[in-house]
């Protein structure tokens, strides 16, 4: 990679299996424990916040495929507008197959609604139907394209 870190280290992770999920929340909600149980990955997971630093992958066999789990770090509230490594983490969860939201159990309800905030504030439409999009092609040449 250009940063002159090892091929894969980094945010810079290559895709591998049939479908990525990027695990999303904020510092110690448990994100780094359950790719370690979930996979034979190795996340450090300590007693303070901010153990993750770089996105960690993982992967889970189901049936006959393989799942790739990313850990990221923990975004904080202003992440969409750079906070912390909020544009890194976001970046990696838009190419994402499914983001996975990990939330602290006693605020679950509170910690949902920021994370879908911070994701919807840069164009990541969470739990919503692909907009409908149609084209029509110009008679000048051109195309014209509408959503909903």
């Amino acid at each position: 990679s250009k940063s002159g870190g090892k091929a894969g280290e980094g945010f810079d992770v290559a895709r591998s299996g049939d479908a990525r999920v990027a695990m999303v929340g904020f510092p110690s909600v448990g994100k780094s424990t359950l790719l370690s149980t979930l996979t034979n990955t190795k996340s450090e997971a300590a007693a303070y916040a901010f153990t993750t630093l770089t996105c960690i992958p993982g992967v889970v066999p189901y049936n006959n495929s393989k799942i790739q789990l990313l850990d990221l770090p923990g975004i904080i509230e202003g992440a969409s507008k750079g906070k912390g490594r909020g544009k890194q983490v976001i970046a990696v969860a838009r190419t994402s197959d499914l983001i996975l939201m990990v939330v602290e159990a006693a605020k679950a309800e509170l910690q949902a609604k920021l994370l879908t905030k911070e994701l919807e504030d840069v164009g990541i439409r969470i739990n919503c139907r692909p907009p409908d999009i149609t084209y029509v092609i110009k008679k000048t040449g051109g195309i014209k394209f509408n959503s909903t």
